[in-house]
């Protein structure tokens, strides 16, 4: 099983990104997937996630306006759209997937099952 996040980098205040999770060797169909990010010093805090045929969605309070996360069971990749980037999104961000076909998404790091290895996102000010 390999999940590659992809699409980090550094952006101006104000930008935005697109992240990108490519899931392998899962039926990624099976799976919720979450967005989670780690500052240094803080813990791992999950962003946003997504059931698995996107019929429902959870954001953090501090993202909502402002990320997007979606994904394409047929390219077994999902995404976060991140717009008006702030400094305090600066972060490692990890995509991470969930072996739930139901309604819900778990908001609990240790209900996902498999991690990517993270992309970095930097805003500056």
């Amino acid at each position: 099983v390999q999940l590659q996040a992809s699409g980090g980098g550094l952006v101006q205040a104000g930008g935005s990104l697109r992240l990108s999770c490519a899931a392998s060797g899962i039926i990624f169909s099976n799976y919720a997937l979450g967005w989670f990010r780690q500052a240094p010093g803080k813990e791992r805090e999950l962003v946003a996630a997504i059931n698995w045929n996107g019929g429902t969605t959870f954001y953090t309070d501090s993202v909502k306006g402002r990320f997007t996360i979606s994904r394409d069971n047929a390219r077994n990749t999902g995404y976060l759209q991140m717009n008006s980037l702030k400094p305090e999104d600066t972060a490692v961000y990890y995509c991470a997937v969930d072996w739930a076909r139901n309604t819900a998404v778990s908001r609990l790091r240790p209900s996902y099952d498999y991690w990517g290895q993270g992309t970095q996102v930097t805003v500056s000010s």
